[in-house]
């Protein structure tokens, strides 16, 4: 469990703010995340890794030369908004463009490749290279659908040493996705993690067993089964991992035996001796090993072992050296020396659209239905993560609280500031998917955006179905999701399509029955795909989350009336 915080919903901001006061001289922090403390003179590639929270080293901790340029950090096992990204971005840009290194996880390929297209959109030079080394995640056929665990590092260090060499953007990129390629990692958990303030993990293992192929956000492995010990446990991991290597790979490997918390390095080593022997004995060549703790997930206790197998170009990127306040290899002179530090020019106040007084009367009626979510969600919050946590990360209730507790605020000032009803569900929804981050918040920050754009600023009344149907159509355009996926596309397509005919009441009935649904579904999409079986017979949280909005929407109109 963690034992030490201050309020639990802002653990991961107070633990960047320690992590920058300590390493203020190599680092600073920025809006979304942590920069390097000086850019360096002359332009180069800005590597930026970047995900959820609860993962140090990973990523803040791999900021310095040699290696990344800034981290994006979301909240505790949630992938930072799109907002977050390109502060980072801006902040770290020297000039010579940036890429974003991540895993692949829904809700981080869907902000940092709305991060890409605006900062394109600024002139600013971005790409984008996804992590799947997982292989417990899908099988070889299917490997663009693998998430992105420890492999990261790897991954992350010969895209900073590229960078550092003075590689340009479309070079830095190229040599990114060929050590991906070359990637793969198995883990099991012995432990479930615990959220701060939690009284219970996300999961539990059974006693004297193990979760096979876990993830490094709290997902339980792909299936329990007896613990082994550190031999045979060995012996397993080498064995999944040469039955991938890569058609025409040659023998010299970069390993990374990584602790995920609680696992101590003693036992680390135990595990070492056999994974180091078992590869010799495969004919390989081990170059620069890591043991240690490289990639957590917060306390849990479990172990993975990743392999890069290298050529040329990638054993020159790996061995490269790097001076960071978490990893450093060798000795490095760095171009950032003399540079000047350049603070984030920080957005004026908001200015809204002029509104109607009938629209600015609505307005209250808006945040008042806000505020209604807001007790709704905080209330369900425990709810929802459990239901999160049986094939997902159980983040989904604090996720959603976190978003509600944003939008509130942002319509509470945008009610102050004058703005008519659709510019406070508007900003509310523009705050939403900033301080949620992940999946759901990008798709509910742009779903309420649009909701607020259908609405305006004249009206005096609301067309509740042509709301709902632009709130529908941003989120399906943005996620991609259809009905049968069970995602909360599954209750919302229901909700609109009753609203046309029936009673906003009618239509959260509606949604709530497709909801619970849901529960006979098997994910198509999304944390929960890789653990598709173990989602059978729950609901999906997304769907649950969005009929309790509806419900809760349609007691407020009731009240109102």
């Amino acid at each position: 469990m963690t034992y030490l915080s201050n309020d639990p919903a802002s653990f991961a901001e107070d633990a960047l703010a320690g992590f920058c006061e300590l390493h203020a001289d190599t680092v600073r922090r920025v809006p979304g995340g942590a920069v390097r403390r000086t850019r360096p003179g002359q332009p180069k590639v800005a590597v930026l890794p970047g995900g959820g929270s609860g993962h140090y080293p990973a990523f803040y901790g791999i900021i310095g030369p040699g290696l990344a340029d800034g981290a994006v950090s979301g909240n505790l096992f949630t992938s930072p908004s799109a907002q977050d990204a390109c502060s980072v971005a801006m902040a770290a840009d020297s000039g010579a463009g940036v890429v974003f290194g991540y895993g692949n996880y829904a809700g981080d390929v869907m902000n940092f490749g709305l991060a890409t297209e605006q900062l394109r959109a600024k002139g600013i030079r971005a790409e984008n290279v996804v992590v799947t080394d997982d292989i417990a995640s899908a099988p070889p056929d299917r490997v663009a659908d693998r998430r992105g665990i420890a492999g990261d590092f790897t991954v992350f260090k010969v895209m900073g040493a590229a960078a550092e060499e003075g590689m340009d953007l479309d070079e830095v990129v190229r040599v990114g996705r060929k050590a991906n390629d070359a990637t793969r990692t198995i883990g099991t958990a012995f432990a479930g993690c615990t959220f701060p303030g939690a009284d219970a993990p996300l999961f539990t293992v059974p006693d004297g067993h193990m979760g096979l192929g876990l993830g490094i956000h709290g997902e339980p492995g792909l299936r329990d089964v007896p613990r082994p010990g550190a031999r045979e446990l060995a012996e397993d991991f080498v064995a999944r991992l040469l039955a991938e290597k890569p058609a025409g790979a040659r023998d010299r490997v970069a390993v990374l035996l990584n602790g995920l918390g609680s696992v101590k390095h003693e036992e680390l080593f135990v595990l070492w001796a056999d994974v180091s022997r078992l590869l010799r004995e495969s004919g390989h060549t081990l170059v620069l090993p890591e043991v240690g703790e490289i990639v957590t997930s917060l306390d849990m206790a479990g172990v993975s072992l990743t392999v890069t197998w290298l050529d040329d170009e990638l054993e020159r990127l790996w061995t490269a050296p790097a001076w960071t306040p978490a990893f450093r290899r060798g000795s490095i002179t760095t171009a950032d020396a003399g540079a000047t530090v350049e603070d984030v020019a920080v957005a004026g106040a908001p200015r809204f659209a002029e509104a109607s007084a009938a629209s600015k009367k609505l307005a209250a009626s808006v945040l008042d239905g806000l505020r209604a979510v807001r007790t709704a969600l905080r209330e369900a919050e425990s709810e929802l993560g459990a239901i999160d946590a049986v094939a997902g990360d159980g983040d989904h209730g604090r996720g959603m609280v976190r978003g509600i507790d944003a939008a509130v605020a942002a319509a509470e000032a945008a009610w102050r500031a004058g703005a008519g009803a659709g510019d406070v569900l508007a900003a509310a929804g523009d705050e939403w998917a900033a301080r949620a981050g992940g999946t759901s918040g990008v798709l509910w920050g742009a779903g309420l955006r649009a909701a607020g754009e259908a609405i305006g600023t004249q009206a005096g009344t609301i067309d509740a179905r042509a709301a709902v149907d632009a709130f529908a159509g941003r989120i399906t355009a943005l996620g991609g999701a259809q009905p049968g996926d069970k995602t909360l596309v599954d209750a919302l397509v229901p909700f609109q399509q009753r609203l046309r005919t029936g009673t906003w009441a009618q239509a959260a009935r509606a949604a709530e029955e497709a909801a619970r649904a849901t529960a006979g579904l098997v994910p198509r999409k999304g944390r929960a795909r890789p653990l598709a079986e173990r989602s059978v017979g729950t609901p999906d949280p997304g769907a649950v989350s969005l009929a309790l909005v509806a419900r809760t929407v349609s007691e407020h109109l009731e009240e109102g009336t």
